[in-house]
C-alpha cells in the first residue's frame, strides 16, 4: 500500500510473474442504489445519454439482493456461499449475537477487484468511496460512515478513512459527513451529494485508476413511496441523483475516464410486513429476558429465530432435530413464498456456515420485520429509535417519523436540545404500529427484468448482448481498465 497509516499489506507475486500492462484506462464506477431499467428515461437525461452513447444491460443479481451481499459479489466475482456476506448481517454463533452492518473488509472472503488490478499492474490504484465493508480494505484510498459514540450516549456524525488524514481533508473541504441524512427519517440527497463531491475530490487529487462510489439517494423514497413514477417526490429524486451522475460523468469525460453505472437491486411495491419472529415466539421458539420491564431478545437461548433482512430472513435453528419442524411452521405463514433448506441454499449460492439453517423468502408484496415482542409496551427501548446496530434485524420503518407525533420537528428538536445540555434521553420517534408505512422493498429476485438492477457503460462494446451476471462484474471492470 502507499500509506503506512493503513497498516495493510498486499502480497504481490514476484516481479517476473506480474502481467505487465503499459496502458490502463482510468474508470469510474457509480453505484446508484435502486436504479432499474424502468426508472431510466427522459427524466434521467444524463443516465439516458450515457446508455445511448454506450450501452445498458440488466444485471442478474444474487440472492439475497441486498447491499452487503451484492456489493461483495460485485467486488469479488463470487457467490455469497464463497465470499460469506450472506446478508447485511447474520448471527455470529460464537458470540451468540446478531450483528448487522459490520464494516471490516476481512469479513468478505476472496480476491477483491482492487487486488486483482494490482496484480495485473503494480501501478494500479483504487479509491473505494462508501462501498460497504470498507474498513481495513486494501484499496489505496477509502471512506465509509463511522459515527462517534461518546460515553454520554450521543451519536456524532463522522466517517472513517484510509489514510487517516483523508478524513480531515474531506471535512475541511465539505464539512462533516451528514450522517443523519444518510439514513433515518431525515435521509435525503444531502448524503449522496457529499459522497459524490468527496469522490470527485479524491479523483482530482489522487488520480486513481479505478474509483468506486456509492449514491444511496433513490433507496429512501423507493422504500417510503414505492417505485411509482407518478409520484412527484420520486421524479424529483431521480432528477437529483441524475444530476449528481451527470456532473461526475462530465468530469470523467474531460479526464478521459470511462464510466460504469451499476445498481445492486431493484425495489418493488409491498403492502405490509411478515412478523416472522412473533410467529416463532408464539410457537415457543424465541427466548426473551425481562429487563426494566422490557422484553430483551436472547438469541443464544432461543431454539429458533429469524434475522430479518428486507425480503429474506435467515432462520437459525439450534437443534438439527427441529429443522424440519421449523421449516413446516414458516412455510405455513402468510406472506412467505418459500423456505430454502440445505438443497435450496446450495442451489441459491447461500450454503455458507454463516447462513441460517433455513432461509425464508417473502412473497413479492411483503417484507420481513424483526419484531419479536407481543406487547408494544414491552418493546426494547431501541425499537422506537434509529439504531441499525442493536436491532436484531433490518427496520425500514426507521425512514419515517411516527405519524402519531403531531409536530415532529419540534419534538426532535427538543430531544436534541436536551442532549446538548447533557441530559440522556432517547430519540424515540419511530413508529411500532404501522409497518404499512413501507411501500417498497427488495431482497428477493424481481419477477420482471425491468424492475431489477442494471449496468450502464460508456463502453458499450464491452457489455455483450446478454444480461450481466453479478459474478461477472469484477471481470467487466478489469476489461474496462485493461482492455
Amino acid at each position: 500500500m502507499q500509506d503506512g497509516n493503513c497498516a495493510i499489506t498486499v502480497n504481490l507475486p514476484n516481479q517476473q510473474d506480474v502481467i505487465k500492462m503499459t496502458d490502463m484506462k482510468p474508470t469510474l464506477v457509480i453505484l446508484v442504489v435502486g436504479l432499474s431499467p424502468s426508472l431510466v428515461g427522459s427524466h434521467t437525461p444524463h443516465l439516458q445519454k450515457l446508455a445511448e452513447q454506450g450501452a445498458s444491460r440488466p444485471l442478474s443479481t444474487v440472492t439475497p439482493a441486498v447491499t452487503c451481499s451484492v456489493q461483495s459479489t460485485l467486488a469479488t466475482g463470487l457467490m455469497p456461499s464463497e465470499h460469506g456476506a450472506v446478508a447485511n448481517g447474520w448471527y455470529f454463533r460464537d458470540m451468540a449475537e446478531v450483528l448487522l452492518w459490520r464494516q471490516p473488509n476481512q469479513l468478505v472472503h476472496g480476491e477483491k477487484i482492487w487486488d486483482a488490478g494490482k496484480l495485473r499492474n503494480p501501478d494500479f490504484t483504487c479509491a473505494k468511496m462508501f462501498w460497504w465493508y470498507n474498513m481495513y480494505a486494501t484499496a489505496d484510498w477509502s471512506a465509509t460512515p463511522r459515527p462517534m459514540y461518546p460515553a454520554d450516549g450521543r451519536k456524532i456524525p463522522d466517517h472513517y478513512t484510509c489514510p487517516v488524514g483523508l478524513r480531515d481533508e474531506l471535512d475541511a473541504r465539505l464539512g462533516k459527513f451528514p450522517l443523519f441524512k444518510f439514513w433515518g427519517p431525515l435521509a435525503d440527497i444531502t448524503s449522496s451529494r457529499w459522497i459524490a463531491r468527496a469522490t470527485q475530490h479524491v479523483i482530482d487529487t489522487r488520480k486513481p485508476t479505478l474509483a468506486l462510489t456509492y449514491l444511496p439517494h433513490l433507496d429512501y423514497n423507493l422504500q417510503r413511496l414505492g417505485p411509482d413514477l407518478k409520484h412527484p417526490k420520486l421524479l424529483q429524486d431521480l432528477k437529483e441523483v441524475d444530476d449528481l451522475c451527470g456532473a461526475m460523468i462530465d468530469a470523467a469525460a474531460r479526464e478521459g475516464r470511462q464510466v460504469i453505472v451499476v445498481s445492486e437491486y431493484g425495489i418493488t411495491p409491498v403492502t405490509d410486513a411478515v412478523h416472522i419472529n412473533r410467529y416463532l415466539r408464539r410457537a415457543g421458539l424465541i427466548a426473551v429476558r425481562e429487563e426494566l420491564g422490557r422484553d430483551v431478545f436472547d438469541a443464544g437461548a432461543s431454539p429458533a429465530f429469524a434475522v430479518a433482512d428486507h425480503q429474506i430472513a435467515h432462520i437459525y435453528v439450534r437443534s438439527p432435530d427441529r429443522v424440519g419442524e421449523v421449516k413446516n411452521l414458516i412455510e405455513s405463514l402468510d406472506g412467505v413464498e418459500k423456505v430454502l433448506d440445505e438443497d435450496g441454499k446450495r442451489a441459491a449460492g447461500l450454503d455458507h456456515a454463516r447462513s441460517g439453517e433455513l432461509i425464508a423468502i417473502s412473497s413479492a408484496d411483503r417484507w420481513f420485520s424483526y419484531y419479536y415482542w407481543l406487547d408494544d409496551e414491552k418493546a426494547p427501548d431501541y425499537a422506537r429509535t434509529v439504531d441499525i446496530h442493536r436491532k436484531p434485524g433490518y427496520d425500514p420503518v426507521e425512514l419515517f417519523v411516527d405519524p402519531e407525533i403531531r409536530i415532529p420537528a419540534l419534538s426532535m428538536g427538543f430531544k436534541l436540545a436536551k442532549r446538548k445540555l447533557g441530559f440522556r434521553n432517547l430519540l424515540d420517534v419511530i413508529s411500532l404500529k404501522d409497518t404499512k408505512l413501507v411501500k417498497g422493498s427488495h431482497g428477493r429476485l424481481t419477477d420482471e427484468t425491468k424492475d431489477g438492477p442494471m449496468v450502464i457503460s460508456s463502453r458499450g462494446d464491452l457489455l455483450g448482448e446478454e444480461n450481466i451476471p453479478a459474478t461477472g462484474f469484477k471481470q467487466l471492470i478489469l476489461d474496462h481498465v485493461f482492455a
